[in-house]
């Protein structure tokens, strides 16, 4: 159930952020390197979150 909810919001978020709505090229080659550079952008988003420190949002 877990992964399920992970793999929908990453299409969901290719579709909506990183332009998977819509095909800018015509020939397969170049749609299929524009999911590919879509896709890259999307593991370099998650690694840089994973490697950013969290805010601490305790006040003392």
């Amino acid at each position: 159930r877990r992964r399920k909810e992970t793999v929908e919001r990453s299409f969901a978020d290719a579709k909506q952020l990183h332009g998977h709505r819509y095909a800018r090229f015509r020939s397969h080659v170049r749609v299929a390197c524009q999911c590919l550079i879509a896709a890259a952008a999307q593991n370099i988003k998650k690694i840089a979150l994973c490697q950013w420190p969290k805010p601490r949002t305790g006040f003392a």
